[in-house]
């Protein structure tokens, strides 16, 4: 194939548009009848509401209503469940206002609407709560003897541990080299620079027009339909923009359920905006527990690999992650017993947060396997490479690709890993220890169903649409760069739309999966037009295509070319003239080969090398060196996707060495809510930081041969980051984040 645009460097379409402040998030939409929402939060974390009064709240001047569980309308969410087929089934999702009951800390009690948002804050500070309170855990370590074992799952895509392959027991007594650790992951919080909020518009035909931060139109506007008994057609959801989600939009949160709630009861547009603090009331990464017990011989060889994960999850869904599987997964083991365990607490749902599972789970094993380098003196590469896995053992299966081994050798190469010194404490700068450690990463590579459009317009101009979203990972620019290149455009040719329940249906974007899913419709779609237009082109008098077929021709260059000679071509300006001066378009729906991909599973890999500075007196970490290479299959925009790398990396930094929600749980409140006592890496905290993209051609995952890189340039980066320290310190810290306290 001859690319122009695929595997090129390409700046974001959707660049200036951000840039100039033209780009419209879910909370800068405007109506003229407009009203303003302010959410009243919960102050205990477990319990009842006594009273609740809103007199004084309701004669601010410009208040408008207070709603409360004793006022709410009726609703069609009170007679059928909701599915929320991307969050718990077994369970119910939170009801805001549904009756007197507090669940969690923070949870939404009311919502005071005005006509001005001054007026709703300072109503919001009126409402008047008496609360009678119960009895709350949200200590795991003392909640830990009810976890519950998960035999199944509901949810979609998330499965159980497979069933126990040897007798891991058996060769755990008998291994020459025993380790038997506990790794703990504490609670993370979704903290993207856009705040949750949602814009109602109320049509005089009394239809919606909701603008929502969510990483699917589709699955809110499924959610507003169940709740309010709407009809399809009544609702139009539309979210051009997401300012960062990371998984916290999969599922709708409370925002939208209150806003519509409030703009169908006053027949009104109404706006609400979820402040920073109620932002840390939402989902969240659960916090784990896994015991890692490992058998092998003197050399190193895996015999005996047991798993036994414990994570929390609130008292009203039965939320999990598969966090023990990917143990099972990343090495040659005959001998694995894997457990999933969730233990209630009154806390909200956790949600998927970037790699959910992967993040913990890999963290854990790669950390485990450094310590079985130490136990067994092998170089941490070399122990990996001797228990390499060939193939998918929990569901006995091929890779489609997996150019680990190029990873490994590689980022090893360009981080002159040869001159790591296996011992710790023997290097130093000045007054800091410096080590080096390492680590592989992996992440799933799935196709879900999609659809797209494509419309070639008269004049030449390109439009893809499709209802994904781009929740700020490049995917306006991917789609026209597959977009241009099946039909020999330049960007400026292309126009892309997403974010909108009008356009064509695809999957929520998250897991990695969107330009393997919507990539592939869009490519679809483009050729379908192309093969109509190489009709018209052929048609021509005298036409140099005319006894060629569509596979002997290439679009480049705004021309149809035949391959074997490119000087002979068409136009695309003169195949379009031969039209009746109508657009071409065409639509696809698109999905997974099955048959091909029977026999085989996808994941991309990665291989994470860091180097620390750790001070010997104050026990401070800087990370002063990452560089990691990615197996990820085809890579469409070289720019974008080394950008992703970097920004999983950099969270890496975080998840190892600074993030944690803080519970106080006396309280049952999370304390440090809010960017200030939140701590993430800020530049100061980032430097070195190299990527590399391995060659991995992959005919199999899809047709485009592309993976999703959203989540693995996250997977690996804390385990490497602690692995160094250990190198560094000679302390073995099995308790994210790796804090200064933990080290001195």
């Amino acid at each position: 194939m001859n690319t122009h645009l695929i595997g090129t460097d390409v700046n974001r379409i959707d660049g200036p548009a951000k840039v100039s402040g033209a780009a419209k998030y879910a909370g800068e939409f405007f109506a003229s009848d407009m009203l303003y929402a302010v959410v009243v939060s919960g102050a205990i974390a477990h319990g009842e509401i006594a009273s609740i009064d809103t007199h004084k709240a309701m004669k601010v001047p410009g208040a408008i209503e207070v709603f409360t569980h004793k006022n709410r309308p009726h609703l069609a969410w009170f007679d059928k469940s909701y599915l929320d087929e991307d969050a718990p089934t077994d369970g119910k999702p939170l009801r805001p206002l549904y009756d007197a009951s507090i669940h969690h800390s923070g949870q939404p009690i009311a919502l005071a609407v005005a006509e001005s948002f001054e007026a709703a804050r300072y109503m919001a500070r009126l409402v008047h709560v008496e609360y009678k309170a119960f009895t709350h855990q949200t200590d795991m370590t003392m909640a830990v003897q009810e976890a519950k074992r998960i035999e199944k799952s509901n949810r979609t895509g998330i499965e159980p541990p497979p069933k126990p392959r040897g007798n891991s027991a058996e060769a755990y007594a008998a291994a020459a080299v025993k380790l038997d650790k506990t790794y703990h992951s504490p609670t993370e919080t979704h903290n993207p620079m856009e705040l949750f909020a949602t814009t109602v518009v109320y049509n005089p035909d009394d239809t919606l027009t909701i603008y929502d931060k969510t990483q699917s139109v589709s699955n809110s506007q499924l959610y507003v339909t169940n709740i309010f008994g709407f009809s399809k057609s009544d609702v139009r959801v539309e979210s051009p923009f997401v300012g960062g989600a990371f998984g916290s939009a999969l599922r709708p949160q409370y925002q939208l359920y209150l806003a519509t709630l409030a703009a169908k009861a006053l027949k009104r547009s109404v706006r609400l905006t979820l402040t920073r603090d109620q932002m840390f009331t939402l989902g969240h990464r659960p916090e784990t527990l896994q015991e890692i017990r490992i058998g092998a011989n003197t050399n190193g060889d895996l015999q005996s690999l047991h798993n036994e994960t414990m994570q929390a999850t609130s008292r009203y869904e039965n939320y999990f992650e598969v966090i023990a599987n990917w143990s099972g997964l990343s090495y040659h083991c005959d001998n694995v017993t894997m457990e999933e365990k969730i233990v209630a607490m009154d806390t909200a749902t956790p949600g998927d947060m970037r790699a959910p599972g992967a993040a913990q789970g890999v963290w854990a094993i790669e950390t485990a396997m450094d310590e079985l380098a130490v136990a067994t003196g092998r170089d941490p590469v070399e122990l990996r490479l001797q228990n390499y896995a060939e193939k998918d053992q929990n569901h006995d299966k091929k890779y489609s690709s997996k150019e680990l081994k190029a990873c490994y050798q590689q980022a090893a190469e360009r981080f002159r890993w040869s001159e790591r010194k296996s011992t710790p404490r023997t290097e130093r700068r000045g007054t800091s220890l410096v080590g080096r450690g390492m680590a592989g990463g992996v992440w799933e590579a799935p196709q879900l169903p999609a659809a797209a459009k494509a419309t070639l317009a008269p004049d030449g101009t390109l439009t893809v649409a499709s209802g994904t979203a781009d929740i700020g990972t490049g995917t306006y620019t991917a789609m026209a760069i597959l977009a241009g290149e099946a039909l020999g455009l330049p960007l400026n040719r292309v126009i892309v739309k997403l974010g909108d329940t009008e356009l064509p249906v695809a999957p929520l974007e998250g897991g990695s999966w969107t330009i393997a899913s919507v990539g592939t419709a869009v490519t679809e779609a483009c050729k379908a037009v192309a093969e109509k237009i190489f009709k018209l082109a052929a048609g021509l008098d005298h036409s140099p295509l005319k006894h060629a077929s569509f596979k002997e021709v290439e679009f480049v260059n705004e021309r149809i070319s035949l391959i074997a000679d490119p000087s002979s071509f068409v136009t695309l300006q003169a195949a379009l003239a031969a039209g009746d001066g109508k657009p071409i378009e065409e639509k696809t729906k698109s999905g997974p080969n099955l048959l091909k991909q029977h026999g085989y599973k996808s994941y991309t890999h990665s291989a994470v090398f860091a180097e620390v500075e750790v001070d010997e007196d104050f026990g401070t970490v800087s990370v002063c060196r990452v560089v990691s290479a990615i197996a990820g299959g085809r890579i469409i925009n070289h720019e974008a996707a080394r950008n992703q790398i970097i920004g999983g990396i950099v969270w890496g930094i975080g998840m190892a060495l600074q993030e944690q929600s803080e519970t106080d749980h006396q309280l049952g409140r999370i304390m440090n809510h809010n960017l200030a006592e939140y701590h993430v890496p800020v530049c100061a905290d980032v430097h070195d930081i190299e990527v590399i993209f391995v060659k991995e051609d992959d005919d199999i995952v899809n047709p485009i041969g592309a993976k999703g890189l959203g989540e693995i340039g996250l997977v690996g980066v804390a385990a490497a980051i602690g692995n160094a320290i250990y190198n560094a310190t000679g302390r073995r810290v099995r308790d994210l984040p790796i804090t200064l306290d933990k080290l001195i």
